[in-house]
């Protein structure tokens, strides 16, 4: 999955980061509901973000970022 993220554009990985972050905060109104099947999902999600936040973090030092 990563070599996939690696190849996105910046305007995708932004994107994509955006639409992670709010599945995640679905999911964590759902745990504090109680209606969640994998708490470990939460981890999983979290580490992804911050994966995006990475690369995309890497493009704009590259100057990739338009």
């Amino acid at each position: 999955m990563a070599k996939k993220e690696k190849e996105l554009s910046y305007s995708e990985l932004v994107a994509k980061r955006n639409e992670l972050k709010k599945k995640y905060m679905d999911l964590r109104f759902q745990m504090v509901i109680g209606h969640v099947d994998n708490p470990l999902q939460k981890r999983t999600m979290r580490r992804e973000i911050a994966r995006l936040n990475t690369l995309i973090r890497q493009k704009e030092l590259a100057g990739q970022d338009k």
